[in-house]
Order: C-alpha cells, then structure tokens, then sequence
C-alpha cells in the first residue's frame, strides 16, 4: 500500500508504517512536498512527522534520498515504474479532488506539524492548541479598574426623578460630549474614576445626583470597547504587531502570535510600557498552578518581548510527563521533579543521575533523594530517572493440591509449614509423599530440592526455611496417572466416552448414555478391556452380559463394576429392520412410494403392487434409477431429528393452548434433536469406504494426464427388459428391490434425437423402417470432425449399444423410440514437427538400403 493510496481513500493513517517509498511516482513526490510546504512544514519536519507515525526508518531514509533527487533534477531507476503506479492510481481516483494528507493528520494528531523537540518542551503545546483559546470573555460586568481611552464606548444612564440615556464614544482626545453639559475629560481615567467625572458634571443639570438624600441616580458602563494595538517581537513562532481587544492580557497577545519559538523563553516573557518595563510574565505559573490573572492588562503600544531562554534541562525516565523544562537560577531539583508532575509508580526514588556539560567536557553526577532540595539545575542538564527491579523482595509462592494457592508475604524465619499453613492447607486429592521446591540461587539458577511434606506437617523432619522467590509445588495424585475414562458405543442414545467412576457398573453406563434406542439387543452385550501384564498374545479380555430394557444385568460378571477403560458395545437386534421405501414414477395405476415387504422382493412384485401398467406405458422405455455406494442417505440420527422436528410442528399446531404435558414433551423433543445433531456430526466427521473410495476415485482421475477430474455420481441408470421382467417373473431379468430404487415408466416414445458431431443436432420423429444413418441424414449428416466408429445408441431403458465393424465396414445400432444418437468428436492431432519428417524420412531411406542390399 502506497501513501497515497492512505491519501485518496481515506484509510487510517496508522497504516504508514506499511508504506513501500519504491511504489510511489515522483509526481507523488512532488505533489507531498508542495502539500507540506503549503502547510508551514519543511523538508526536516515532514520526514519527522513520517517517523513519528511509524514509517521504517529505511523507508524514510528512502523518501529522504527521493526529496533530494528531485530537488537536483534527477530521475531515479525505477521511475518508469512508479510512474506506472502512479498512472493506475490516477485513473482510480478518476476527476475526484484528493483529500489532503495533512487534513487528515491534523484531524488524528493536533500536533502532527511539531518537531519531536517541541513536543518536548514544556508548556510549547499550549500555544498550538486548536481547541483551547485564550480569547476574552466581554460577556462580563465592567470593572471598575478597567481604565478607558479612546474609541471605548460608554452607556450612561441617568434614572430616578430623572430619566434619561446617553450613548457616547470616547473621542481620540480622551474626551465625551454631554449635551447641554459640554466636553467631560475621562481618558486615562478608570471606570469609578470617570464615573465620578461624570456625576459631577452632570450635577448641574440634574440637581437630584447630590445632597444626602439624593433622588436622581447615576450608571455608567462600558458597551463596546476599544482595540489596543501590541508589538510582539523576540523568540515567537509569528512575531509582529497585532490588533487585539482592550480586555485582552498577555496570553492573548502570546496566543495571537503562535506563543514562544523553540528557542523561547517560557518564564521571562517581558512588557514593555513607553519604554520602562512593567511586568515580566511566567507562563508556569498557568501550566502548573492554573494561574490565569495577569496584574497588568494590554494598553495600546505596549511591547511584549519573548527572550531566549536561559536555562532548559530534560528529565527522562518514569515521571508523569518527561520532557524539556525552563528553571529559575533558584530552583531546585524538587521543583523540577514538580514540573515533571513527580515521580510515577515505577520510579526509583532513592537516586537521580545527571549528565551536566562543565565547559570542556561532561560529567555524570549520582543525586540522592536527600540532596534533591539543595541540588541547583543548571542550563544543558539531562536528569534519567531509574525504574525500580522487576523483581520482588518478599516473595513466595505455592501452587497445586492446596485450598488457596497462590502468592504470599515471606516473614523471617518462615518455613514450609507456615506457608502450606497460610494457604488454608492440603487439599484431600494432594500427593503427600513427594514435593518439589523450586529455589532461585544467588547466580539466578535453579536448584530443585526435593520435599516430604507429610514428615514435615507432622514433625516428623526439621521444617525448611524459605527464601526470597522459593517456589513449592504440591502436586495432586491426579496429576500423576493417566485419565480415568470408560466408553460406550453400539446402539445408545448418546454413544461416547465418560468419566470413570468407582463402582461404576454396566448398567450405570447405559444410563448415562440416554439409555437404549429401539434397535438395541438385550443379549450378548461385550465388553472390552485392556490386558495388563500378558505376553501370551491377547489383546483384551471380553466379558459377555444380558442387560434388559431395565437396565438389570444377569452374567456371571453381572455384579463385577466397570474398570478404567472399560469400553461397553452394545448390538444391534438381529430382528430389527428400519422400514425401506423404493418407488413407481410414470405409467403405473397406481404410481407412489411403495415399503419394502421382503428382503427377495423383485420388479415384478413392486409393478403387481402398482396395479400394473396402464394403456399407454412404454415398457421397452423402463429404466431403474439405483443409488451407488456413493449416496449419501441420511443417518438414523438424521431422521431422527427431522422425525422429531415434525413431531414438535404438530402438537405447536393442534394445541390453541398447550397443556402442560405439551410442554414437557416439546422440551423433551428438543433436547432430543440436539443429542441426534451432536451425534450426526461426529458420524460426518469420520470418513466411511465411501467417501475412501470416492477420494480414491477422484484422485486417480487427477494423477493421470488427459483424464481431468472425474466427476461421481450418486445415482446410476440401469437398463433393464421390463417386457421380459413381467413375461418371466422371477427370471434372470427380476432384479431384487434396495432401498431407493425408483422404477420409471414412461409414456410411449415417438422420438429419436440426434446429438454431437452432426451439421444440425435435432430430434426427429420415429420412423419404424429408417435407421442409423437415415436419422443422421435428418441431422444434416456428420460433420468433419465426427468419429463415425465411435458413435453409440443410448435406448430409453437406460441400454448402450456401439457401432461395430466389420472388414472397415461400419455396423450400425438399430434405432427404437425414445433412444438418443450420440456421435463423438474426433481427438485432436498435433501436426508432425520438421524433426518428425526428417527422422521419418531418414528411417524410411535407411529400410530402402537395408532391402536393397539384401537383395543383392
């Protein structure tokens, strides 16, 4: 994936890290700078923001190498290549505008335009922001200390026993004029300053506004306020003079202007008032304490000045925020470690190590925690905080046949007692002859010692005394022999293996597995089990029982339980048969599905039962379709559930309101269905000869050359004589009836069809003295590429007859209604090659020779 194949179809930008330099085209290229460039970035940031998004460095070495290329004018090797690339995406993106890259990033990372080095600097992006502002609020009631000027405007209100408004601006002469008054001097003034001004001049026209009991009263606020313009110079990302409101304070100003550069000072940012400094202002006070207040609010030509910064240092290691911090010359390390947010929960408190530049040279210099408040940070210092061992002091654990097993407190002096103690003891599976505790040596080995731990529960050996990171393990007697289980399969409901239990009998089994299905024999049930210590030959030891449908055994093992691995089989009753169903299609009195009544039943018997053919069968025309070994018929699981199915469908749909044995019976046949399911799938699962033979089959048609894969089919046509069947039943023609066979009979038959390598492949009506190459001769005759010889007769019956010959005379099949004529392609013979010649003819030259010498 290309990069911008991430630009034109909008992809998350987490993909960069996939992006192939070598795939993109140098108008690609181009087209990135210019979008960079159009975006403030330079050739350096735009390879850094890649980075930072996770491109390979070898990839961006690769860009890096490209951009330079192009900006001296040459055109790498595999540019016809990328211009390819490049070709096919412009016609995916058709005439749509591409969405901009940058867009993008900025809309995933606010930042995305900052070099790693701003990112770190503290407080850098504040300014960079888009979603914080640092706009005043004007919504606010007017403060009194507020001073006013020149352009403000002010909103008079006089009322009491007199009423009256006046809206007026202050003039560039710091004056307003009061009708009937004249020119008040208020500029310079604060608000309760000029409000003063303002009621006494007023107090000539309104009398009311003095004396002790005044009955006229005075309001004067601000409406809208004056613009200030602030020069903005020094170390900022946009110095210059901008034009702000008269409510605005440093921050606003520092905001407009982008904020301090890289190399701008964050806490002796400067202002300057008809040229004697005012205020110097230090942006960590917001950044850390919230502080928001500036004591000095902009006045028109102030100055502000950014400086460079003094004395930066970077913290590095586990602290809550890492990064590059400005500090006074009375700062100390805890007011570093402050700024950093503090120490973060894998920090290793006890010790800071710095690397300090002492002019020539640098040094490292260990601090430790009790020196932090006298240790003075100097400009240039790199402070890496250690994280703590990952490891543990006090640790021990215990696992296996325990009540709680788990991880625990080590004390002095504990043992092994204490330990299985604080795991509220043995479990009753536990194997009390042998543990194992496993201890980390001094050079981080393994040493495992063995433990008798019922000698030391019952004093009977000196306790063991615990280290740190001692690990014990108790194990169960279970872990140390194999899985017990017994298996029952045959003729149950749910067939499979179980967990062998002591005592467990035959009849137990049984009942787990859902009990006997209806085709199970009660007699000769075996079972199987393993021979242990024989070298006789034999395999295993079977033991017949007589169980009943309630489940009493009789045998002279009938009380003897069950053994682990024990595998119970029970038969099928040789006097259970499921009923088969074959059928009549076509011309029958009575055509349908028809069970089979004995296990010698034939055609004859099934067409008797039939009622016969009807007037107008063709049983020249008859065909037997029989399923092969490939038919996948349903399983009695499957029938079953589909048994059940119906079974739930009508008591849903006879009962308005279902009884409550509707009920039980309904959630009866459900579990039912899911038992059979579960069943049907493990029988899917396990391939039979069928599905052997079939594989084998198909594989075999691949492996030879020029056969292909050879399709199988379940079902097979058979040909049979139903005239001869029904003249001679029982004869050698009575084929014996399986389950799906499906007699078919049609109506008599007035056509032939011609298919295959004739001019016209049609079907033609049947003539009763034309045959073969008259029926061709209604075709079109046979085209160039047909294989006469090999042309075949396919009856209605299902019956195949060739054509033969006879001294290079073609014997023709005769032709009966409903039959279809077939002829084949000739195969397709490459022509002899110049080498074939010219071996052919020097074979030839070389038998001339040979005779001809010995005739002579």
């Amino acid at each position: 994936m290309t990069l911008l194949h991430v630009s034109v179809f909008g992809q998350s930008l987490q993909e960069i890290q996939n992006v192939k330099v070598d795939n993109l085209s140098d108008a690609q290229i181009e087209q990135l700078i210019k979008r960079g460039e159009a975006q403030g970035l330079n050739e350096q940031q735009m390879l850094n923001m890649a980075a930072e998004r996770g491109m390979p460095a070898a990839e961006v070495a690769k860009l890096r190498q490209r951009v330079n290329t192009l900006k001296s004018g040459g055109r790498p090797e595999q540019q016809t290549q990328r211009s390819g690339v490049g070709s096919q995406l412009r016609q995916l993106q058709g005439q749509q505008t591409q969405p901009d890259l940058f867009d993008s990033l900025r809309k995933s990372d606010p930042y995305y335009d900052l070099t790693p080095t701003q990112k770190k600097i503290f407080g850098y992006k504040l300014f960079h922001n888009r979603d914080l502002t640092f706009n005043p609020s004007l919504n606010v009631p007017t403060p009194q200390g507020y001073v006013v000027g020149a352009g403000d405007q002010l909103l008079i209100d006089v009322y009491g026993a007199s009423q009256q408004a006046y809206d007026l601006t202050i003039n560039p002469d710091g004056r307003i004029f009061i009708p009937n008054v004249g020119p008040i001097q208020v500029g310079g003034s604060s608000i309760a300053a000029a409000t003063g001004r303002i009621k006494s001049a007023l107090t000539r026209i309104y009398s009311g506004l003095s004396g002790t009991n005044p009955n006229t009263f005075l309001d004067v606020r601000l409406g809208n306020i004056r613009t200030v313009s602030v020069s903005m110079v020094g170390e900022l990302v946009r110095p210059g003079t901008y034009t702000l409101p008269s409510f605005s304070s440093p921050f606003n100003a520092l905001f407009a202007a982008g904020g301090p550069n890289e190399n701008g000072s964050f806490r002796h940012i400067q202002i300057y008032r008809d040229n004697k400094l005012v205020t110097e202002v230090d942006i960590y006070n917001f950044l850390i304490g919230g502080d928001f207040t500036s004591s000095v609010n902009l006045q028109d030509n102030d100055v502000i000045i950014v400086p460079p910064v003094r004395s930066r240092v970077e913290i590095q290691g586990p602290v809550r925020r890492q990064g590059l911090f400005e500090t006074r010359p009375s700062e100390n390390l805890e007011d570093l470690i402050q700024f950093a947010g503090g120490f973060s929960s894998q920090a290793f408190r006890d010790r800071l190590t710095v690397t300090r530049m002492t002019g020539s040279e640098m040094r490292v210099e260990d601090v430790e925690a009790a020196n932090f408040p006298v240790f003075f940070p100097k400009d240039g210092d790199t402070y890496r905080v250690g994280e703590i061992l990952n490891r543990f002091e006090n640790r021990v654990q215990i696992t296996g046949a325990l009540m709680r097993p788990g991880t625990f407190a080590l004390n002095q002096g504990m043992g092994i007692r204490d330990l299985v103690a604080r795991a509220q003891g043995l479990r009753e599976d536990a194997f009390v002859n042998r543990a194992t505790l496993y201890r980390t040596k001094g050079d981080f080995s393994l040493e495992i010692l063995p433990v008798d731990i019922r000698a030391i529960l019952n004093g009977e050996e000196e306790d063991i005394v615990l280290r740190r990171e001692d690990v014990l393990n108790i194990p169960s007697i279970y872990d140390l022999r194999e899985e017990y289980y017994v298996k029952i399969s045959g003729e149950v409901n749910r067939p499979g293996a179980f967990a062998f239990g002591e005592n467990m009998t035959v009849a137990d089994l049984v009942l787990k597995a859902g009990g006997f299905k209806e085709s199970a024999t009660a007699s000769k049930i075996e079972v199987a089990r393993r021979v242990k210590d024989d070298i006789s030959g034999k395999l295993a030891e079977i033991i017949i029982l007589d169980i009943d449908k309630e489940l009493k055994v009789s045998g002279t093992k009938a009380l003897e339980p069950l053994r682990p691995f024990d595998h119970v089989i029970i038969r099928r009753s040789p006097g259970f048969q499921r009923e088969q169903l074959v059928r009549v299609d076509g011309e029958a009195f009575f055509p349908g599905e028809y069970a089979i009544a004995r296990a010698d039943e034939r055609l004859s018997d099934l067409v008797s039962r039939a009622g016969g053919l009807n007037p107008y069968a063709y049983p020249k025309g008859a065909t037997l379709i029989r399923r092969n070994e490939f038919y996948k018929d349903l399983s009695e699981d499957e029938i079953k559930a589909a048994t059940l199915t119906k079974v739930k469908a009508n008591i849903s749909r006879d009962s308005l309101d279902r009884t409550e044995s509707d009920k039980i019976l309904s959630s009866r046949i459900d579990r039912k269905i899911a038992e059979s399911k579960s069943s049907e799938q493990a029988e899917r699962e396990s391939m039979d000869v069928g599905d052997f033979r079939q594989q084998s089959i198909m594989d075999l048609g691949e492996a030879q050359e020029g056969v292909g894969q050879i399709q199988i089919k379940d079902t097979e046509l058979i040909g049979i004589n139903l005239e001869a069947i029904l003249r001679n039943p029982y004869g050698s023609d009575d084929l014996i009836l399986r389950e799906g066979d499906v007699l078919s009979i049609p109506r008599e038959l007035q056509t032939v069809r011609m298919r295959g390598e004739v001019l016209y492949p049609t079907s033609a009506r049947y003539r009763v003295h034309s045959g073969f190459k008259d029926y061709i001769s209604r075709a079109g005759g046979f085209t160039e590429k047909s294989r006469r010889g090999r042309s075949y007769v396919v009856y209605a019956n299902g019956d195949v007859q060739r054509t033969k010959k006879f001294l290079f005379i073609n014997s023709y099949p005769p032709i009966e209604p409903g039959a279809e004529i077939i002829v084949p392609t000739k195969p397709e013979r490459e022509p002899m090659s110049v080498q074939g010649w010219v071996g052919l003819a020097t074979s030839l030259t070389t038998l001339v020779i040979l005779i001809d010498r010995v005739r002579n």
